[in-house]
């Protein structure tokens, strides 16, 4: 029997977290699944660095999705003023297509009010028209408004072209 749970991102989780994230953004092994940004962006999607710092974040909530003791998705949750800001929405890219993200985005849309917030707001590159449809058929609407991918900051990824965001959101 399969034993599945999703939790808060522990400390001692980072380097899963980093492995994990990494492989299923960018690179050859994210190719296997549908969600990648493998031919956007060049580099790395996250370090170690920056997870520990939205771990340590008490603005932050990062969700881990486990089966049988692995970490096969997570997702991150930031709370702003009046909304809960979702990112990193991850699946192990060899697991996709398999519910797991689906979950994961039911348990952000179920803490969100625990933040004390009836919003969800997300950014995804305009380009990804899949991942937005993904995300239109899960109640998220297009706001119309577009925001510039950051440039100047290469944490995130090198862009191999000029990249833009939509911006999507929920009401819960």
């Amino acid at each position: 029997m399969t034993n599945r749970h999703i939790s808060m991102v522990r400390p001692e989780d980072i380097p899963a977290i980093d492995f994990l994230v990494n492989s299923a953004y960018r690179g050859d092994s994210a190719r296997i699944g549908w969600t990648h940004e493998a031919d956007l962006l060049n580099g790395s999607r996250v370090d170690a660095d920056i997870i520990a710092q939205l771990v340590a974040d008490p603005n932050i909530t990062l969700l881990k999705y486990t089966e049988d003791g692995q970490i096969i998705g997570c997702v991150c949750l930031e709370k702003r003023e009046d909304h809960v800001y979702l990112g990193m929405l991850t699946v192990n890219p060899s697991l996709q297509a398999k519910g797991i993200g689906k979950a994961l985005l039911e348990a952000a849309e179920s803490y969100a009010p625990v933040l004390g917030c009836n919003t969800i707001e997300m950014t995804v590159i305009t380009v990804r028209e899949e991942l937005i449809a993904w995300y239109i058929r899960r109640g998220y609407r297009n706001t119309g408004k577009i925001k510039d991918f950051p440039t100047g900051d290469t944490r995130f990824g090198i862009p191999v072209t000029r990249l833009e965001f939509v911006v999507l959101e929920k009401q819960l």
